[in-house]
């Protein structure tokens, strides 16, 4: 059996409250998009910084390579004391 269902209006106070809950709920949302596209510009612009210094570190590393090849080259293989500057050549066999 069906129910006898009559109409009910919400009172002005019950509906204030409703909306209450819907717009600080469309509040949260909104923050929440915003609070997305801060951390996807803050992430974007870490990964170009990370970019930048890996880039910066590749080229170092290359002119480090560069200048133990010369160096090798002019004094052979050996050992650098990087404190005092002195450079023992490995014996040869």
């Amino acid at each position: 059996m069906a129910k006898n269902t009559k109409e009910v209006k919400f009172t002005e106070e019950e509906m204030n409250s409703i909306q209450d809950i819907r717009t600080e709920a469309s509040r949260i949302f909104f923050s929440l998009g915003q609070l997305h596209i801060e951390r996807r510009n803050v992430n974007d612009g870490l990964d170009i910084r990370e970019e930048q210094i890996e880039q910066t570190h590749d080229a170092l590393v290359s002119k480090e390579k560069e200048l133990y090849e010369k160096l090798n080259s002019k004094y052979g293989e050996g050992t650098l004391d990087p404190v005092s500057g002195t450079f023992i050549p490995n014996e040869k066999k």
